[in-house]
């Protein structure tokens, strides 16, 4: 196996696939990177049994000034092999591999050999159906992800729980986490004629990772399912996931029907005087704060304490305030977090009860988001 290309153009693709290896693995073959050689591209595999991606560059491609002298496939130790081609001195690199996966890097005066393992060892990449391709906007569905990721749980204890829930019916996708103490919901309307349908659960850390990939892109990405895997196409790169068995819980009865007590605020302005409070509240062993609101008065006051540090108060005039007097306090962690995602738009906070999960949804279009967050009992 030998060929020529462009140095850059491979750690692009170098890069791409690393997001997916991992020095800790149980698997020793898969801290390495998988490498096919065909006649048309280079297919380069990075895997850590959860996430795999693979990448390919192409011939046809006249960016990656690869040309392939002969085809084979190899294992390379992927933190030592990446380590050497970044740091490689001419624009164009080349690579050979000899007699007992012996593997020769040269690129201008440098060459380097390092030892290389039969790919026959490597696990084969599940077997998805792409008939069934549901396509979405990349920049749409990483926004999705970034608003849904903050509210899976950190707990193992629920497996289930520490991923997303993606349900598609009627043309329209709606993503669902929760770690039992918020919950964070997104529905987006899809084209007409897609008229797939699934019920799947993607694991948190997956998605982040996807949505890494998904930066900056203003192209769709294919989403297609098999029995316990996704697989995500974007151009000439794949990311596949495992899913999360079992059932998700039924979690639209927790989202309250009706409210007592509503308030509109900018995001932004709500968020910043969280920030505030919650600078003496994490000083405090139950870091919670509390939310004094009086509709008549138009005024909603922060307050948090911490008995080491000191006191805050603030007073906030929200954009409108209707219903009852409440008292309610919760984790600002929570609330920052939710908030974040709002990013400048004006919010609707509607509460029930001190002791009952309020939520947040953006003013406009306010059934496609919704945040909820379940108060901290405090006496």
């Amino acid at each position: 196996m030998k060929f020529v290309t462009n140095r850059n153009a491979f750690i692009k693709a170098l890069n791409t696939v690393s997001r997916a290896i991992s020095s800790k693995t149980t698997i020793p073959i898969l801290t390495g990177l998988k490498m096919d050689v065909s006649e048309s591209d280079i297919l380069l595999t990075g895997s850590n049994a959860d996430v795999s991606i693979q990448t390919s560059v192409k011939a046809s491609n006249p960016d990656n000034e690869l040309t392939i002298k002969s085809t084979g496939s190899i294992v390379l130790p992927a933190r030592f092999f990446s380590e050497i081609v970044k740091k490689l001195p001419d624009k164009t690199m080349s690579l050979e591999v000899g007699d007992n996966f012996q593997t020769t890097i040269k690129s201008g005066n440098s060459e380097f050999t390092i030892n290389g393992l039969d790919a026959n060892g490597y696990p084969h990449l599940p077997e998805v159906d792409t008939e069934n391709t549901v396509d979405l906007a990349a920049d749409i569905f990483r926004q999705v992800i970034g608003q849904t990721v903050i509210a899976v749980s950190k707990q193992e204890s629920r497996p289930i729980l520490t991923g997303v829930h993606f349900t598609l019916a009627n043309n329209k996708l709606l993503a669902v986490a929760t770690d039992s103490h918020r919950l964070s919901q997104r529905r987006v309307s899809l084209p007409a004629d897609d008229d797939g349908k699934f019920d799947v659960v993607i694991p948190g850390d997956s998605l982040k990772e996807l949505s890494h990939m998904l930066d900056g892109i203003d192209q769709n990405i294919q989403m297609n399912l098999s029995e316990n895997q996704v697989l995500f196409t974007l151009g000439d790169t794949r990311f596949y996931s495992r899913l999360l068995e079992g059932n998700y819980p039924d979690t639209s009865r927790l989202i309250p029907k009706s409210s007592n007590t509503k308030m509109e605020f900018a995001a932004g302005d709500l968020l910043s005087a969280i920030e505030r409070a919650s600078l003496l509240s994490h000083e405090s062993r139950n870091n919670v704060i509390k939310l004094t609101i009086k509709p008549n008065d138009q005024v909603v006051t922060i307050s948090g304490n911490s008995p080491d540090v000191g006191t805050v108060e603030e007073d906030l005039k929200p954009k409108s305030s209707e219903g009852e007097d409440l008292e309610i306090s919760f984790n600002p962690d929570y609330m920052k977090e939710a908030l974040r995602v709002f990013g400048q738009t004006d919010i609707e906070i509607s509460f029930t009860s001190a002791l009952r999960p309020f939520t947040l949804v953006p003013t406009e279009n306010k059934e496609d988001f919704i945040q909820l967050i379940t108060p901290v009992r405090t006496f």
